[in-house]
């Protein structure tokens, strides 16, 4: 019990572990692995082994470090980065599921996604951001 109260009183103020150390810590995991699977190569299993060491020691200085109001920062770009991947694969997803009903074209001016229906014929698109009118054969 005694443990645990001087970890505590230890980890006032302090950061602590959150969702961009997780990705650090895991990436550094899978970095080390990768060095382990190039271990014919010199070079790259030093490089993976190298990275993944920075990672970890970036990871346990989040953790420990005091200054929350930058450690917060970084999170929340790391969420943001995370949310537009993300969004870029159920894009992908969205896509790959439409594929046998729809067409789908980028706008030669402001490169939009348009979604047109399949068999249609060549038809005049008109792009909603831009008002940018071309012919395509759906």
């Amino acid at each position: 019990m005694r443990f645990r109260e001087n970890l505590a009183r230890f980890m006032a103020g302090r950061n602590g572990y959150d969702a961009f150390s997780m990705f650090l810590l895991l990436a550094a995991f899978v970095m080390l692995l990768l060095g382990r699977i190039f271990y014919r190569s010199p070079f790259f299993s030093i490089l993976f082994n190298l990275a993944s060491w920075v990672a970890l020691l970036y990871c346990i200085w989040r953790v420990f470090s005091r200054n929350t109001y930058k450690r917060q920062r970084e999170n929340a770009w790391y969420y943001a980065k995370r949310q537009a991947v993300a969004r870029w694969f159920r894009s992908w997803k969205d896509r790959w599921q439409q594929r046998k009903e729809y067409k789908f074209f980028r706008c030669p001016s402001c490169h939009a996604l348009l979604r047109v229906p399949r068999g249609k014929g060549k038809i005049q698109l008109t792009c909603r951001k831009c008002g940018n009118r071309f012919e395509r054969k759906s």
